[in-house]
């Protein structure tokens, strides 16, 4: 069994300065757990302390059962990937990926099937006799992968291994590691800042900021219920658009008000909004739970806003429309049959139903 267990763990660089901070995290065998936040929150720290590559402060890392606090790298049965593919350029791709185990003396044949099994699983059978100067960037991290799965490690630690790569390759890369991680049903642990990535990857999602996990969920219950604001805006692309405004009580309803507009709030969401009626609060929106009123039918007066288009972006089967209510910016994802000209003034409708409320102060979800 390949379980993982952080226990308290917090790393220090220096006094009083947290790079990770009273981490507690337990992960699931042949679960796949992405770690994402931005850079400097301290998931790549988080992944070296595993893999036993950065020293722990304080607490207790587990694998399996057996505490690995200090036992070193080489013992610990895990295998990494790293960014920059770390592939000996004077060696073909076959003697890459069996160099770790010819320093592990395994006998000669089975190294030589190790090889060849993990070449075929990645499809780069074909550039065995190669050095790395002769492949793409793709190719090369496959070798980097199978350098890595020929050990038959417990753990896979992925240290934002497609940050190298061009766009379509990430994508392509994405489901190569997908379907490998299916195939070879062996804990995952995965860093990244690419919140798609750790959306389209991610078994569950642990949301990291200065080095404190903020929440960790399933990629959809993250996206529809985050726990606050920085989780919110974080997890999205484009992300969840913020505007400040009262929380007011008009004609016995309860209103978001902006300044410039006023929008009714969905009467399931009172009990929740009550205690912070007459004060401000952040509402969040979605920019795909904002509608073009002229292709939204019977939508109510209640939540019709007027903004100004700035930019229109066409991204062929949808469009983003970047908007100004005259005192917040905001973007629309709506179909590619919308097509408004700049600085036209929009009617748009917001779907109230999809709302979130943040206090304004700690910035936690209200609802």
């Amino acid at each position: 069994m390949a379980q993982v267990s952080l226990r308290n763990v917090s790393k220090m660089f220096t006094p009083n300065s947290y790079a990770v901070k009273d981490f507690n995290l337990g992960i699931e065998n042949k679960e796949f757990l992405v770690l994402v936040g931005p850079s400097g929150c301290g998931k790549s720290t988080t992944l070296r302390m595993i893999a036993g590559l950065e020293e722990i402060s304080s607490g207790e890392i587990y694998i399996g059962d057996r505490l690995v606090n200090d036992i070193p790298p080489k013992d610990r049965n895990i295998a990494m990937v790293f960014q920059n593919y770390a592939l000996y350029p004077h060696m073909t791709v076959y003697e890459n990926m069996a160099f770790g185990l010819k320093l592990r003396r395994l006998p000669k044949q089975e190294i030589d099937q190790r090889v060849r099994d993990a070449a075929e699983v990645l499809s780069i059978t074909k550039h065995l006799n190669k050095r790395p100067k002769e492949l793409s960037g793709g190719e090369r991290q496959r070798v980097a992968v199978g350098r890595a799965i020929v050990r038959k490690p417990l753990v896979f630690l992925f240290d934002e291994p497609l940050s190298n790569l061009d766009a379509k390759m990430r994508v392509q890369m994405r489901t190569e590691i997908n379907k490998l991680h299916i195939k070879l049903q062996t804990t995952m642990i995965y860093v990244t800042h690419d919140q798609v990535e750790a959306m389209t990857m991610g078994t569950r999602i642990v949301v990291m900021k200065d080095g404190i996990i903020q929440q960790i969920d399933d990629p959809i219950t993250l996206y529809d219920n985050p726990t606050n604001k920085f989780v919110a805006g974080f997890i999205g692309s484009p992300p969840m658009n913020f505007m400040n405004g009262l929380l007011i009580k008009k004609d016995g309803k309860f209103h978001f008000n902006e300044g410039n507009f006023s929008v009714r709030v969905n009467d399931d969401m009172r009990d929740s909004l009550a205690p912070h009626l007459d004060k401000e609060v952040i509402f969040g929106i979605r920019p795909e739970d904002i509608y073009d009123r002229l292709f939204a039918q019977g939508a109510s007066e209640d939540n019709v806003i007027t903004s100004t288009c700035e930019v229109y972006e066409p991204m062929g089967a949808e469009v983003f429309l970047h908007l100004n209510s005259g005192k917040h910016t905001f973007i629309a994802r709506v179909g590619g049959h919308d097509r408004p000209a700049v600085n036209q003034d929009l009617e748009m409708v917001l779907n109230m139903s999809k709302a979130h409320f943040f206090n304004a102060k700690t910035e936690k979800v209200i609802i």
